[in-house]
Parts: structure tokens; C-alpha cells; sequence
């Protein structure tokens, strides 16, 4: 076995809390309060002890640190990703950078498990995740269908679920208001002169998709408008599912004129068949999504949304998460974080009883303003005048 010297030589360190004890004149279980962050020890001595460590060199081992905190410091993820564009999803990877952030800043690391793992090994979330004893979990693009949510919901492994209303005595979820964001994209379509809304989105599988089509009936309902149902078309929330959803649409025999897809993948996808069957939007279709993913102000046209604040959901859900772990008496909660309207250029401004229609963006650069009924009105009667 090499010397500490030769150790020391090759960069190796074999300083122990012992080693660090003697020369505090402190016992080894008070260095190991000190390292493990215990608040019993008085701040003279905390003091003495910090920077003899700093002075040895000494890394705590996290194996050892686990034994004493009985932490791993590890958060694990499930990222179940329907659309198959792994880290790269335009929606969750914001969210996930944001809460690595705070969760590395508390000294926890992530620990990504495999979705294809084999079936000889342990298979449910609760299960795995006992199995590498991370300290909590965080679960992504998880469905409410999804057969393993009861286990884990009922488990005392602290879990935070985002778009998912999974509550259990360790549980607690975080979405966005999207019923609120779907009365919005109504309101705002209604105040452009629509009156023939169409709706795309899942309605069963994901709290989101539910919560966006509930937000369209009341939005609907709000305005005085009713609600048809071959209007009602189910996406699952890729491009592929909203083109698909755009082709069975332009099979109606009475078209919308405007149409609120719940995710702006579906969007995109609806928006790229439209083009390809020749219409031009917004002047035969008006569309406005639900997201606000990087590439939807890159479009052409530039697509009106919905926007999730991707940030603030990534940092409440790490905050949320480690106040469960922190705080093994803290209820569970349901947080909701509020969203807003971007108006960009695939919203059409229609006229009351004419057949003039201005696109969205020509709208701003005549009125300056925000798009509420009243402007709308006045722009609507200035435009047929110059005609």
C-alpha cells in the first residue's frame, strides 16, 4: 500500500475526519456534524473545523456522507416523452434546465432513469427508485393512464409531478393554469371578430390536454358561442398528431374560421398541411397555440400562443420538491403558475357584417394597441371605409 507521501505526491488524498478531529481537537463525530451540515455545533468551532478541511484537502466521500445523512443526494428523473425528441423537447428541456439549476445549487445531482429497462429488473417508479435510493423524484410527460402512478402516489418518497395532478402524503404537482390560458386564446379570438372556434388536443390522457378543453368550453360558453363537437378534434400533442387532426377537420362540410390548437407542435403540424393543401394562413385559417416553444416566434407566419413561464415552472417544482424532502410534515400542494397571451401574426381580425378581414399584425400597426372589441371595431369600420 503506497505511503501518504507517495499519495500525497501523486495527488492523491488519504485525509480522514480523523486526521481533521485531532488537529481541531474536536471528536470525529462533531467534524462529521460539521460536514454533514448538523446546526448543533457552535460557530467558533464550526469555524476551526471548515478551515482545517479546506487546509487538508479533504473531499467527503459521497458514499460516506450518504451513511451519515442517510441522503444520497440524488434527485431521480422519469421524462416520459411521447414525441420521442428526448432531451431536446421543446417544452420540458426548459423546464428541466431551470430546475437543475436550484437542485444543484441545494447540493442534490439528477439521476436520469432508462424508460426501456428490462423486464427482469425493477420496473415501477416506487421500485426503482428505492433501488437507487435517490432522495426524491421528479416526473416528466408522465400520463394520467400511466399503471404505476398508484404505487408511487401512495409511496413516502418525496415526488413532484409537472402537468400531472398526482397528490399523495409525499406527493405534489405543479401546472400551468391552462384552463385560464385556454379562456384566453378563446376571449382573444372572439375579440378578433371569430365566432367559428375549433379545438385539438388530448382530452383524456393528460391533465393539460383536459384542462385546455375545459378552458375552451367555459372561454365559449363565456362568449356566448356554441359548443359543437365535430369541432372537438383529439391530438396527442406532436406535429404528426396535429396534421392528422387538420386533415379530418378539412373533411367538415362547415369549416371553422379559426382553430386553438392545445400544444404548438400540433400547431406547427396542422399549419404545415394547411400550406401544403394551398390555404394561406391567417387569411382562410386563423390559428393560435398553446406553449410558446423557441420555434414559434421563427415561423412564417409567426404563431400567436399561449406562454408557459418554462423557467418559473422549472424553479417552483425543484423548490417545491426540496421542501418535501426538508420538511417530511409539509402537505402536499398543488402549485399553478399563471400564463399569458403572446399575439404575433397567424390571427386574422374579422369584420362584422363585411367581408373585410385584416391579418393580426396589420391590426397592431393600425390601431398600437392591445386587441379588444372596441378597437377592433373601430379598425374594422376605418378599413371598409378605405375600400
Amino acid at each position: 500500500m503506497p505511503s501518504r507521501e507517495t499519495c500525497w505526491k501523486k495527488g492523491f488524498s488519504l485525509t480522514t475526519i480523523y486526521d481533521i478531529a485531532k488537529r481541531a481537537g474536536v471528536s470525529s463525530a462533531t467534524v462529521s456534524k460539521v460536514l454533514n451540515g448538523y446546526p448543533d455545533v457552535n460557530r467558533e468551532t464550526r469555524a476551526r473545523v471548515e478551515a482545517i478541511t479546506q487546509e487538508l484537502g479533504y473531499k467527503q466521500n459521497a458514499v460516506a456522507r450518504g451513511l451519515a445523512t442517510k441522503r444520497s443526494m440524488t434527485i431521480g428523473v422519469f421524462f416520459r416523452d411521447h414525441a420521442n425528441s428526448g432531451l431536446r423537447h421543446p417544452f420540458f428541456a426548459d423546464v428541466l434546465a431551470s430546475f437543475k439549476d436550484v437542485i444543484g445549487v441545494a447540493g442534490y445531482d439528477l439521476l436520469f432513469f432508462a424508460n426501456n429497462a428490462p423486464d427482469n429488473v425493477h420496473s415501477g417508479y416506487e421500485d426503482r427508485a428505492r433501488h437507487r435510493n435517490v432522495d426524491g423524484l421528479l416526473l416528466l410527460g408522465v400520463w394520467r393512464t400511466d399503471p404505476g402512478l398508484e404505487a408511487i402516489s401512495r409511496s413516502s418518497i418525496p415526488c413532484l409531478s409537472v402537468d400531472l395532478d398526482l397528490l399523495g402524503p409525499r406527493a405534489s404537482y405543479l401546472v400551468s393554469d391552462n384552463v385560464d390560458g385556454a379562456k384566453k386564446a378563446v376571449d382573444y379570438l372572439v375579440q378578433c371578430g371569430h365566432t367559428r372556434i375549433a379545438f385539438v388536443g388530448d382530452r383524456f390522457s393528460t391533465k393539460p390536454g383536459h384542462d385546455r378543453l375545459v378552458g375552451y368550453q367555459q372561454g365559449l360558453e363565456h362568449n356566448g358561442l356554441l359548443f359543437r363537437h365535430e369541432w372537438v378534434l383529439d391530438g396527442d400533442f406532436t406535429e404528426e398528431g396535429g396534421r392528422f387532426a387538420m386533415e379530418r377537420m378539412l373533411e367538415l362540410p362547415d369549416l371553422p374560421t379559426a382553430i386553438f390548437f392545445a400544444g404548438d407542435m400540433m400547431a406547427i403540424g396542422g399549419m404545415e398541411l394547411l400550406k401544403q393543401r394551398g390555404y394561406v394562413i391567417p387569411e382562410d385559417f386563423s390559428i393560435i397555440g398553446f406553449d410558446d416553444i423557441v420555434m414559434s416566434s421563427h415561423l412564417s407566419p409567426a404563431l400567436t400562443t399561449i406562454r408557459q413561464k418554462r423557467g418559473e415552472m422549472g424553479t417552483r417544482a425543484a423548490q417545491e420538491l426540496l421542501e418535501l424532502i426538508h420538511k417530511p410534515g409539509k402537505p402536499p400542494s398543488g402549485v399553478v403558475v399563471d400564463v399569458e397571451l403572446v399575439a404575433r401574426e397567424t390571427v386574422r381580425i374579422v369584420c362584422a357584417d363585411s367581408s373585410s378581414s385584416l391579418a393580426s399584425s396589420d391590426f397592431f400597426e393600425k390601431s398600437g394597441q392591445a386587441c379588444d372589441v372596441d378597437a377592433v371595431e373601430q379598425v374594422c369600420v376605418t378599413h371598409s371605409a378605405e375600400e
